[in-house]
Parts: C-alpha cells; structure tokens; sequence
C-alpha cells in the first residue's frame, strides 16, 4: 500500500512540528523516518497512524484519501515504544486481542495468531505472560500483535529503543525480515542513522519539521542534500573545511585538494573521514593533532592550513602527535555545498 503525505502541516497553538511535508513511500517498502529529537518524526507517524490530525495536507493510502478517517479504519498495525502489551494475559492473547475485537471466529483466531509468532519466531512462548519475556521477545509479541489483522501500513515508534546493543543488531534484522516475508509496507521511527541505514529500502530524513531529503540509504548519504543531511548521515559524521573553488580546482587555504565542477568562489568543503588517504609522494600536508585507536581503526584528529579535520586510517599506519602528513582524497568523495544555504553544490 502507497502511503502520500501532500501538504502536511501539523500545528501546536504557536509551535509548527511538521512544516508543509510531501513524501510518498511506496507499496512494499520499509522506510525509516529519520532525525534529532523534536524534528517532527513521531508527529508525522502519528498523522498517518491517525492518532493526531493534520492542520492543513492530506493523507493517502494508495488512493483513498484517509485523513479524515479515524485510527481504527485505516488498516494500520501500530507497535509503540514501550509496547503497551496486557501484562496480565499470555502471549497468545495478547496477539489474539485484536482479533477478537474484529469479531474473527476463535478458531481462525488461534490459528492465524500461532503463524504470526511463528512468524516472528516466538511460537513456542505461547503460554508466557509479558512479564516472563525479555525485551526482545516482548518486541516480537506487539510485532505478531500488530501484523495479525493483516495491516495495510505497519507502523512502529521507536522500536528498537529499549534494547540493548546487540538485541537492537539483531532485532532490526527480524524487523526486515518480517517486512519482506509479508511485503507490508512499514514506516518506523527512529533518531539513529545506522539503524535506518541496515535495513531500510528508503530514509526521510527531517529536522525542524521540515523534509530534508529521502533517498535509498546509500544514496542519501553518497549524494547527501546539504550540509545538515552531510553532517548527519555517518559515523563518524563527515568534516567540513571553508574553502573556495577556481577553474575546477578546490582550494583548501593555499592548497588543492582536488577537483569539483562547480561555479567558482567560496565554498563550505565536506569530506568523510573514511575517505582521506594517507600518501608518501603527493597531497595536501596535514599536522596531527590527535590519534584515536578504535578497533582495526585510527581516528586522527589534523589541522590542515588552520583548520581541523578527522580522518579514519588503518591502524596498522603509523602515527603520532605532531607529525607532518601528507593527505588525499578518495575520487568523488569531495563534497562542495554553499556557504549561505547549505545546499550541495556538487
């Protein structure tokens, strides 16, 4: 099910949450809607669920205009943060509960309620109540929950917040797969990029309200917007440098860095640290000023002509503080965006 949002605005008295949003996600795909607390992501997830009303837009599922349509008639699974599951009934029915609200027979009813915690790989946790279940597994049952009366759209809220690191690694993949088994389209909230980027078919990525980009994951941060959408998207998050440029070539103070094809003149210069190299014969000289080990990694902080810049080498390389070194970049991956609006330039 396509799920368009033409128009959105969402008011609260003097404060605007979401600003004129036009987005479409298209039938099948899991989208993430991404961006920094207060950017108006989980408003947005609330319009569409219908939990909150727009203050001027539309809201369409394919093409039945459902704005004006209450929660229970959109076709929606919702599946909160803290996953408001009946602490005092089992996991089969608290994944039957709606269901027998929709009137389905009992016996269809425990039938379709066992394939979906199959399903979600939580069949044999049937006669457990909320209370006997880790985090993990209590994100499956509201996941079975919210799948079982067969959802147009599968929304989710911050799903994966309350877990902890490696539960969240392996439940975003369970998430995914989930999605494609069923081929519900499903849009889930959440601030974290490297979670949006695993698995996600497409980001919309917001602040203050307004759409600043959505784009397949690898292309947003390839190609990023602008410089917000530069700046957020990788970890960690691209550097940026005052530069200008000059018949094709980018000037770093008295330095070329390398080449762009834009207008020129002064420029705000992006480049990610994973894509400096280190050189022994040519490139721009850089003084380090801090060396990080992390992993199989060396983070080096370096001022290159008065400014300062991280950049992600093997730590195999040998560095240290106060040495002179000699840097490149990797081919199209300098980013030029403009020094007033912060639009990318190319």
């Amino acid at each position: 099910m396509e799920v368009r949002l033409e128009g959105i605005t969402k008011s609260f008295g003097d404060f605007t949450a979401v600003n004129n949003l036009n987005v479409t996600i298209e039938d099948g795909t899991l989208a993430g809607l991404l961006g920094p607390s207060g950017c108006g992501k989980s408003t947005t997830l609330y319009m569409i669920a219908g939990l909150e009303k727009p203050t001027s837009g539309r809201i369409y599922f394919g093409d039945e205009d459902v704005t004006d349509l209450p929660a229970e008639k959109r076709g929606i699974g919702l599946v909160f943060q803290n996953y408001a599951l009946y602490p005092h009934m089992t996991v089969r029915q608290n994944i039957m509960f709606p269901l027998e609200n929709a009137k389905v027979p009992k016996a269809e009813a425990l039938k379709i309620a066992q394939e979906m915690a199959d399903l979600v790989q939580i069949g044999h946790l049937m006669d457990r109540k909320p209370g006997e279940l880790s985090g993990g597994q209590q994100q499956r049952v509201a996941i079975a929950r919210a799948i079982a009366k067969k959802p147009r759209v599968l929304l989710l809220d911050e799903p994966l917040s309350n877990l902890d690191a490696r539960l969240r690694l392996e439940t975003r993949e369970e998430i995914r797969r989930i999605q494609q088994e069923t081929g519900i389209t499903t849009i889930f909230v959440t601030h974290d990029q490297e979670e949006a980027m695993s698995i996600t078919d497409a980001i919309v990525l917001m602040k203050d309200g307004v759409l600043q980009q959505k784009e397949a994951p690898q292309e947003m941060y390839r190609k990023p917007a602008n410089q917000f959408v530069a700046s957020f998207m990788g970890t960690p998050p691209m550097g940026f440098m005052n530069g200008k440029v000059e018949n094709g070539k980018v000037f770093i103070g008295s330095s070329i860095l390398g080449d762009a094809e834009v207008a020129n003149g002064d420029v705000v210069v992006g480049v990610r640290p994973e894509s400096w190299r280190l050189s022994q014969e040519e490139g721009i000289n850089a003084t380090v000023k801090m060396v990080e080990v992390i992993g199989r990694d060396k983070l080096m902080t370096v001022d290159i002509e008065g400014q300062s810049v991280r950049c992600l080498i093997d730590s195999d390389n040998e560095v240290n503080v106060s040495d002179v070194v000699k840097l490149t970049v990797k081919p199209q991956a300098i980013h030029v965006f403009d020094t007033t609006s912060g639009h990318r330039l190319g």
